[in-house]
Order: structure tokens, then sequence, then C-alpha cells
């Protein structure tokens, strides 16, 4: 990381000014804000049909279209929030603010497959099937939870960034505002 020249590390903001301006002006920031609650309402309800059926032998066919939805929804969220990146930081995957974000999609991504994969071939059988699913939804829960981070941060970045505005906005600047001499009493 750049260093200050008080030897202390700076710490690139999440969004530049333009980047901000992109991620507030594009209509695919309103899509990924819509699919993401959807995606995780989808993987709680699965997450309790997989279960359901682990523990009772029940439910097998609700558990594994629940498995398809969730993982078709993942891959919506996924070729949209490229298409998001892109619009905002000029790259479809792995621009720097979201690296490690991405890179766990790409193992969240891979898991789901593999489940796919296994229910179409019959590679697995079915137990074994919801195991790689409860594998892919705990690698799914991780990389929510790095966005949710990463959301966090960019609003105490915004909010950051107002309050210094604001606290510019508010200091006279010498060489045109009066000085504290000439303000009326």
């Amino acid at each position: 990381m750049p260093e200050s020249s008080q030897g202390m590390e700076t710490v690139r903001p999440l969004y530049t000014v333009e980047e901000r301006a992109r991620r507030d002006a594009t209509r695919w920031t309103l899509v990924q804000g819509v699919l993401a609650p959807l995606q995780f309402v989808a993987f709680l309800a699965s997450l309790v049909l997989v279960l359901r059926f682990l523990q009772t032998g029940q439910g097998e066919a609700a558990a594994t279209v629940s498995v398809v939805i969730k993982t078709f929804l993942l891959y919506t969220i996924m070729v949209t929030g490229c298409i998001w990146e892109k619009v905002v930081f000029g790259r479809y995957l792995f621009a720097p603010a979201f690296f490690w974000e991405d890179v766990f999609s790409m193992l969240v991504l891979a898991l789901h497959t593999a489940y796919l994969v296994a229910l179409f071939t019959g590679g697995l059988p079915v137990r074994e099937q919801m195991l790689l699913a409860l594998a892919a939804y705990a690698a799914y829960a991780i990389n929510a939870a790095q966005f949710l981070l990463k959301l966090r941060a960019a609003r105490l970045q915004a909010a950051q960034a107002e309050a210094t505005e604001a606290a510019d906005a508010m200091t006279v600047n010498p060489a045109v505002g009066p000085s504290s001499s000439e303000v009326p009493a």
C-alpha cells in the first residue's frame, strides 16, 4: 500500500468520486439491490428444505428444486454483478475494490455448479448432492458476509466524505472570505 509522508498507510477509498457517481447512476445498482435480498431469501428457504431432507429423508424434490432455483439466482446475480462492476470500475471482474469478494465468488460458483453437474449426471447419490449443496451454501454465506462488510465500509466512507465536505464548506478561505477580525460582533 502507498504510504503518506508521515509513514502511515493511506487507504484507497472503496469508490472514487467518479466511481461513486457511476454506481449511483447505473440501473445495475438497483438490479443488484433487488437480486441480493431475493437470493438471500431463496438461500434461507432452500437451507431449511435441504436440512429437513438430510434430517428426515423427506422432501427430496422440494429441496432439489430449491437448490436449483438458488443456483440460477446466483448465476443471475453474478452476471448482472459483472455488468455492474464493468460500468462502475471498468472491468467485469476482479476490480481492486472487490478483488477478494470476486475471488471467493468463484468458489461459490464452482460449488453450485458442481451441485448441478452431480444432479444432472447422477454423479453423486442424493444425500451427497445435498451435502455438496450445504458446502456451496456455506461458501455463499461467507461471500455474502464479505459483500455486506464492503457495503458497510462504503456507507461509512460516504458518511466520512460528506462530513469532510461539510467541514471544508464551513472553513472560510482567508484569501476570499472575511478574516475573524473583519466579522462584525
